[in-house]
C-alpha cells in the first residue's frame, strides 16, 4: 500500500492527540501507514513545551488573559491572518515531511494546519493536506487557503470554513473510539456506581473539566449536590488538585464524586444521566456517540466559550446560561420526554456524515468521488 499519511496533533490537553490516535488507528486498519508528529515539538528552543506550560497556567489562574489574547489574535477582524508560530513551526514540519515522505499530510490543531497550509500554498509541500477541524467554533488561525479542504463537524461550520478560505469543505462523523458507540447499549450500572462509590439509585450527571482540570467547575457541582436530584461525578482530569478539593467538598455534601484521570469513560457515560461540559470539546463527541445529551454551564475562556455556544447553535447540545438554567435543562432530559429524544436524535445524526478515514485517503481524494460531493445543508 503507497498510502503513508502524517497525521499532525498537539499536546495541548488530550483532546487532540486523543482525536489522532483514532485517526491513526482507523487509516491503519484501511491500509495506510501512519504517523503522528507533535506541532509543538517541532518548534525550536523549546518553544512548544513554553507555549504548553503558558496556556494552561494561564487557563487555571488567569483565563481572563487567555480571553483577551484569544479575541486580539484569533477571532478580531483585525487579527493577524496567521499565527506567529507559522514560519517555525512549518519549518519544523518540512524537515518531517522530507523524512516521512508522506502521501497526505492531516492537520488537527489549528498552528498544524497555519503550518502545512504555509507549506502548500509556498510550493514545499507536495502533497494534499487536509484539516480535521475538532471544535464547532472555527477561529481564523484554524484557516488558510494552502490547505487542500477540510473536514468539518456540521455543515455550517463546513459552509463557514468554504466562505472564508475558497477551499472546499466537508461534513464528517466525530472521530471517537469505538468503545463509546458500544457504551450507548449500557454497561453494569451497579458496577459503574460501586466502583465510583455512588449508591443505587444516584443519578449521575458527569461533570468535565478537561484533562488539565480548568473552569468552575465546583460551583457547578455544588448546585448540582445541593439540588438533592443529582449525583455529580467531576472529572477532574489530571488536576489532582482539583480533584482533592472537591472530593472533600462533595464528601461533606455526601453526594456525588470527585475522579482523576480515567480509562473507563465509556462506562461512566454509559450509566450517566447527562454530561456538563465547560469547553465543548473531545468529551462531548464521546457524550454523542454514546447517546448521552450535553448540557454546557460555565464555559472556560476563549475557544471554550464559543464551541459551546456554537454546539448550541448546531442544536447538538443545550447551553444553560445561569445556575438555574441548569437545572431546569436537566430536568428537561428525563427519559421519555421529548427534548431528551430530539437532541439524542440530533447527535446521532452527526455519525451519519462520511467516516474521516474515507475521506481521507489519497485515492478517494479524486474530483467526482462519490465521498466527496460539496458540503449541503442537513435536511
Amino acid at each position: 500500500m503507497r498510502d503513508r499519511a502524517l497525521i499532525v496533533s498537539a499536546s495541548m490537553g488530550a483532546g487532540h492527540d486523543a482525536v489522532a490516535a483514532e485517526l491513526a488507528r482507523r487509516l491503519a486498519a484501511a491500509g495506510a501507514r501512519v504517523e503522528v508528529v507533535d506541532v509543538l515539538a517541532l518548534l525550536p528552543l523549546r518553544l512548544g513545551v513554553l507555549l504548553r506550560w503558558w496556556y494552561r497556567g494561564v487557563m487555571l489562574r488567569a483565563p481572563w488573559l487567555y480571553a483577551l489574547v484569544y479575541r486580539v489574535f484569533f477571532v478580531s477582524r483585525r487579527a493577524p491572518s496567521t499565527s506567529p508560530l507559522t514560519v517555525v513551526a512549518a519549518a519544523g514540519l518540512a524537515r518531517v515531511v522530507r523524512r516521512v515522505r508522506p502521501s497526505l499530510v492531516v492537520p488537527v490543531f489549528h498552528v498544524a494546519a497555519q503550518a502545512a497550509g504555509h507549506l502548500r500554498a509556498r510550493g514545499r509541500l507536495a502533497v494534499p493536506s487536509v484539516v480535521v477541524l475538532t471544535d464547532f467554533a472555527v477561529h481564523r488561525l484554524w484557516l488558510h487557503p494552502g490547505n487542500d479542504r477540510y473536514l468539518c463537524p456540521d455543515t455550517a461550520t463546513a459552509l463557514a470554513v468554504t466562505a472564508a478560505v475558497g477551499r472546499p469543505a466537508f461534513r464528517c462523523a466525530p472521530i471517537v473510539r469505538p468503545g463509546f458507540a458500544a457504551a450507548a447499549t449500557g454497561a453494569g450500572t451497579a458496577d459503574v456506581r460501586a466502583r465510583i462509590g455512588l449508591r443505587e439509585g444516584d443519578r449521575i450527571v458527569l461533570v468535565c473539566a478537561g484533562s488539565w482540570g480548568v473552569g468552575r467547575v465546583a460551583a457547578t457541582a455544588k448546585l448540582l449536590a445541593r439540588s438533592g436530584r443529582y449525583a455529580p461525578v467531576v472529572l477532574c482530569g489530571r488536576n489532582e488538585r482539583l480533584r482533592r478539593r472537591l472530593g472533600r467538598m462533595l464528601g461533606r455534601a455526601g453526594a456525588g464524586a470527585a475522579l482523576g484521570w480515567r480509562d473507563d469513560l465509556a462506562d461512566l457515560l454509559a450509566s450517566a444521566y447527562a454530561l456538563v461540559d465547560n469547553a465543548g470539546g473531545l468529551t462531548c463527541r464521546e457524550a454523542f456517540a454514546a447517546g448521552v445529551p450535553v448540557v454546557t454551564h460555565r464555559p472556560i475562556a476563549g475557544h471554550g466559550r464559543d464551541g459551546v455556544l456554537a454546539m448550541a447553535r448546531a442544536g447538538v447540545s443545550v447551553h444553560a446560561r445561569r445556575p438555574g438554567d441548569l437545572l431546569r435543562a436537566l430536568d428537561r432530559l428525563e427519559p421519555g420526554l421529548p427534548g431528551r429524544a430530539a437532541l439524542t436524535a440530533r447527535t446521532a445524526a452527526l455519525f451519519t456524515s462520511a467516516q474521516a478515514e474515507s475521506l481521507l485517503l489519497p485515492d478517494l481524494l479524486l474530483p467526482g468521488h462519490a465521498m466527496l460531493r460539496p458540503c449541503e445543508p442537513a435536511p
